[in-house]
């Protein structure tokens, strides 16, 4: 399967494209879902991540790297 690239200006991206951005797995993308760690929409039966939500999952991986 092909991921397209996404583009700068998209507000919203796919789990597939969030797995892209992030250089995670489904499962990985799913547990940081579940856990709280990264936020998620959900429209109809698809599940969204906004962007500012992977902006923000970067940056609460940059202040635990950080931290330690």
């Amino acid at each position: 399967m092909t991921v397209p690239r996404p583009s700068a200006d998209r507000r919203l991206y796919r789990v597939s494209e969030a797995m892209y951005l992030l250089s995670m797995s489904r499962s990985v993308i799913y547990e940081q879902i579940r856990s709280g760690r990264l936020r998620s929409v959900t429209q109809g039966r698809t599940r969204l991540i906004p962007a500012s939500a992977i902006s923000d999952y970067v940056a609460l991986l940059e202040q635990e790297a950080r931290a330690s």
